[in-house]
């Protein structure tokens, strides 16, 4: 009898007490918050890996990365090719591989055409498949 009391007593003082936290914080850091959502929500590339085809410098390596880049879209048109100047140089990148694997395997299927080597870099990543659902006459909720 006497455990009951004490418990009843203590459940009414904790439903009588309410706890309020309230969070006090620089204005500052929440505006660094909220930028930080905002280019992320902007950047749409992750980290990954590309092959490297080309690296060109001097006088005509403008001319030389877009020649290579072109050719090798018209070879392989299914992949994305990209021209990165990494002052001095132009680079040719192809791909947007998400592991070291894929972006070895793509290499090998080339590499008697192209000579290149792995790098890391931030990816393009194509979008995630997107199902439709069409719910069926007999699906749970429905009214038969």
């Amino acid at each position: 009898m006497k455990k009951t009391l004490i418990l009843l007593s203590v459940l009414t003082l904790g439903a009588a007490l309410q706890a309020q936290v309230r969070v006090v914080g620089d204005v500052a850091v929440e505006q660094m918050v909220e930028k930080h959502v905002e280019l992320n929500n902007k950047v749409k590339t992750i980290p990954g890996f590309r092959v490297q085809i080309g690296s060109f410098s001097g006088t005509s390596s403008k001319a030389n990365a877009f020649a290579l880049r072109d050719k090798f879209v018209e070879d392989y048109p299914e992949v994305q090719a990209y021209i990165v100047f990494d002052e001095p140089n132009f680079k040719v990148k192809v791909g947007d591989f998400r592991t070291r694997l894929e972006a070895y395997a793509f290499l090998q299927r080339i590499k008697e055409f192209y000579k290149g080597h792995i790098t890391k870099d931030n990816i393009c990543p194509e979008p995630p498949e997107q199902i439709e659902y069409a719910p069926d006459d007999g699906d749970i909720g429905g009214e038969e």
